[in-house]
């Protein structure tokens, strides 16, 4: 079970932190977003190893990190922009994936979190 957290309505150049508290942690954990008429994007991945991938339009914005004990994943989102409106979802693959940014690799999902940034 995946529920995501964090979400809100925020200022361009803002700043939002989301979480993912997870039941159990997989070994690879991502996030992804869909904005109204538009396909599932993936945002940022993080594989039990701890490599990290990022989309190209949030990378150098957004960090994605984990607190393994909790198991709970982070997705930091620094200067945000109109354009990263959408709802936000987690998602996991307990045993990996081979591109981490393709929604169907991952067989976890939670219901979403609403990012709004005008």
């Amino acid at each position: 079970q995946l529920v995501e957290s964090g979400g809100g309505s925020v200022q361009a150049g803002g700043t939002l932190r989301l979480s993912c508290t997870a039941s159990e942690y997989s070994d690879c954990m991502g996030w992804f977003r869909q904005a109204p008429g538009q396909e599932r994007e993936g945002v940022a991945s993080l594989t039990r190893a701890g490599t990290t991938t990022y989309g190209d339009s949030v990378k150098d914005r957004f960090t994605i990190s984990r607190d393994s004990a909790k198991n709970i994943l982070y997705l930091q989102m620094d200067s945000l922009k109109p354009e990263d409106t959408a709802k936000y979802y987690c998602a996991a693959a307990p045993f990996g994936v081979g591109s981490p940014l393709r929604s169907n690799e991952y067989n976890y999902w939670g219901k979403g979190t609403q990012v709004t940034v005008s």
